[in-house]
C-alpha cells in the first residue's frame, strides 16, 4: 500500500484496531461511543447510522431505505431493506407520464431503513438495541451545531420543498438553519425513542405506522398500514466479479451495484495496463466501461423478481469480453444495451479488532427525499419511487408491491476469500462510478484509503454528460477532448462527485500483528470524519 498523499485534501488515513468512517463527525463519534460501551463493528455502524438521520437530515432520514454488507469474521452477508411500492399502485396511475414524480406522495415507497437497523442488531450486534440510539436521541433533543456542507444542502432543499406536506417542520423559522446554528427536533427524539423501545415494531405495525398511513390518507396517497406491515428486511447472497486477483462484492438487484461489477468486468478485458497512471488514456477506459455498464443496467436491472436476464448472464466472461470489444481505446463512443444469453444518501463503514467489518448505506434519495414529513414525528419520507420507469413492458416499470431500481449500494472487497476493504461512495448515480474508481485507485494503483478517496473524480451525470472535478489536471482534460469527449469542468466545492468512506484491513506484515488493524479514509468533499478507538 502506498502511504503517500499526493492529492490536496489535508487529511491523513486513520489507523486503529476499531474504526468508523462517516460523512458527519458527530455520527462518527456516536459510532466510537458504541465501541467505548463494549460494542462491536455492527453496533458502531448502527449507532452512527441512526445518528446520521439527525445530524445529516439533508441526505437520509428515518423514512429512508438501507442496504448492508457484513463480514462476520467468517463470511460475507448481504442485507436488502429497500421497501416496495404501495400494493394498490398500477401502471395506469402514472399513464401518460414520461417519468415518475420527483417529489410528493407519489414518489414514496415503503421505508425500509428502520427494519435494517433491527435486523442487523438482532443477528450481529452485541449491545442492547436501545443503547444504539443514545447519541442520536441526545443530538435531536439537546441540539447540535449544523455543519457547513449540510447547511448549504438544507438551504437548497428548503427553497424547493417548502410547499410539500409537513416539510415546514424542518424550517420552523421559515428558513433552513445556518452553519453553526443549534438545531433541535424534539419530535424526532420522541420517534427515535419509540423505535428503540419497540425494536422498530411501532414504525411498521404500531402507532408510528398509523400516523404515517393516516397522513397519506389525508393527502389521497396510496401508502397504507398494510404496506408498512408487509415490509421485512431480506438477507441476500452478494454478487461479485473477479478483478485483478480480488473479488468485488455488491448487493444484487434491485440495487444498481451490478453496474459497477459490469464495468470492472469490462475493464479486465481492456488494455488498462498499457496506460499510464494519471493519464487521459486511463481515465478514458474507465469512463467508456462505465457508459457501457450503465446502458446494460438501465435496460436489464429491476426488482430481481421481475428481471428477464440474470446476474450470472450479465457477468459471464464471454458476455463481458463481447461488450469490451465495443470500446475504442482511443476514441469516445456511445453504447446501447447488450443482450446477454438468457439464463442523496449517507454511507459509512466500520470494523472492529475481532475482524468484523460493515459496509452500510442508507438514504432518502434526493436530498430530503419526497419532501413529505409526517407531522409531529420528524419522519421525512424518501422518494425511491423515482427509481421506476413508466415505459410499458420495461422490467423496471412501476407496479404495485414492487421494489424500484436502487442507486444506494454498499461494496466490499475480498482476496482469496479473506476481507480486504469495506467501502462505498454515496451520491446518486455516482455510486457505481465511485466504486469503479475506488477499486482502480486501491487495487491497481495501490493508494491508501485516504489517497484513493482524495484522487480527482469524473462522473457521467444523469443526462449522460461527462463532468470532471476542477482538480483533474489540464493535460488529462485536453487528452479526453482529443479522444472525442466533451467534459464539463465543475466549479470548486461542487458536491456532484459523491462522498467516499473506506476501511481497509492491513496486511499482518504491515501491522506486525495477527490482530485486526485498519486504515480508514473519509472524503474531504464532505464534513465527514474517520475515527479510531
Amino acid at each position: 500500500m502506498n502511504w503517500n498523499l499526493p492529492f490536496p485534501s489535508g487529511r491523513q488515513p486513520v489507523l486503529a484496531r476499531n474504526v468508523v468512517a462517516t460523512s458527519q463527525p458527530l455520527a462518527a463519534q456516536a459510532g466510537a461511543q458504541a465501541f467505548a460501551r463494549g460494542g462491536n463493528a455492527i453496533d458502531a455502524a448502527l449507532a452512527a447510522a441512526i445518528a446520521l438521520t439527525v445530524v445529516e437530515p439533508t441526505m437520509n432520514g428515518i423514512g429512508g431505505d438501507a442496504f448492508a454488507l457484513v463480514w462476520d469474521n467468517n463470511e460475507l452477508h448481504g442485507l436488502n431493506s429497500s421497501g416496495r411500492s404501495p400494493a394498490s399502485w398500477t401502471p395506469d396511475r402514472f399513464a401518460g407520464m414520461n417519468a415518475m414524480p420527483l417529489r410528493g406522495w407519489d414518489s414514496v415507497t415503503t421505508p425500509g431503513g428502520v427494519a435494517a437497523w433491527s435486523a442487523l442488531s438482532e443477528r450481529f450486534g452485541k449491545l442492547p438495541f436501545e443503547d444504539l440510539f443514545r447519541d442520536a436521541i441526545r443530538y435531536a433533543r439537546e441540539g447540535f451545531p449544523v455543519s457547513p456542507v449540510i447547511a448549504r444542502q438544507w438551504e437548497q432543499a428548503a427553497a424547493e420543498l417548502h410547499t410539500q406536506p409537513g416539510f415546514n417542520e424542518f424550517m420552523p423559522q421559515g428558513r433552513a438553519p445556518r452553519t453553526g446554528e443549534i438545531w433541535k427536533f424534539a419530535a424526532q427524539a420522541d420517534t427515535l425513542e419509540e423505535i428503540a423501545r419497540t425494536r422498530g415494531e411501532s414504525f411498521y405495525r404500531g402507532p408510528l405506522a398509523q400516523k404515517i398511513a393516516a397522513f397519506a390518507a389525508q393527502h389521497g396517497a396510496a401508502l397504507s398500514e398494510a404496506d408498512l406491515a408487509a415490509h421485512h428486511a431480506e438477507w441476500v447472497k452478494p454478487v461479485s466479479v473477479n478483478f485483478r486477483g480480488h473479488e468485488v462484492h455488491e448487493i444484487p438487484p434491485n440495487g444498481i451495484g451490478m453496474a459497477a461489477l459490469i464495468a470492472l468486468g469490462v475493464m479486465e478485458n481492456l488494455p488498462y495496463e498499457k496506460t499510464a497512471q494519471g493519464s487521459a488514456e486511463r481515465m478514458h477506459l474507465e469512463i467508456e466501461a462505465m457508459r457501457l455498464a450503465f446502458a446494460d443496467a438501465h435496460e436489464h436491472l429491476s426488482d430481481a423478481e421481475h428481471m428477464r436476464v440474470g446476474c450470472e448472464q450479465l457477468l459471464s466472461d464471454g458476455y463481458l469480453r463481447e461488450r469490451a470489444r465495443l470500446i475504442d481505446p482511443e476514441r469516445a463512443g456511445s453504447y446501447g444495451p447488450g443482450q446477454p444469453p438468457s439464463g442523496g444518501t449517507v454511507y459509512l463503514a466500520a470494523a472492529d479488532s475481532e475482524g468484523r467489518m460493515v459496509s452500510f448505506i442508507q438514504s432518502n434519495y434526493k436530498g430530503f427525499g419526497s419532501g413529505v414529513v409526517v407531522p409531529g414525528t420528524g419522519i421525512a419520507l424518501h422518494n425511491r419511487a423515482i427509481g421506476f420507469v413508466t415505459t410499458p413492458g420495461h422490467a423496471n416499470q412501476v407496479a404495485g408491491g414492487k421494489r424500484p431500481l436502487h442507486s444506494i449500494i454498499p461494496s466490499f472487497l475480498t482476496r482469496a476469500g479473506k476481507p480486504v476493504m469495506a467501502f462505498g461512495v454515496m451520491g446518486g448515480n455516482m455510486q457505481p462510478q465511485g466504486h469503479l474508481q475506488m477499486v482502480m485507485r486501491y487495487v491497481v494503483e495501490g493508494w491508501n484509503p485516504q489517497a484513493a478517496s482524495d484522487a480527482p473524480r469524473w462522473r457521467i451525470d444523469d443526462a449522460g454528460q461527462l463532468i470532471l472535478e476542477p482538480t483533474v489536471p489540464q493535460e488529462i482534460v485536453e487528452g479526453l477532448k482529443r479522444m472525442g469527449h466533451q467534459p464539463k469542468i465543475m466549479p470548486p466545492g461542487n458536491l456532484e462527485f459523491g462522498s467516499a468512506q473506506l476501511v481497509a484491513l492491513l496486511d499482518p506484515e504491515v501491522s506486525g500483528t495477527t490482530d485486526a488493524v485498519y486504515a480508514a479514509g473519509s472524503d474531504h468533499r464532505r464534513d465527514g470524519h474517520a475515527m479510531g478507538y
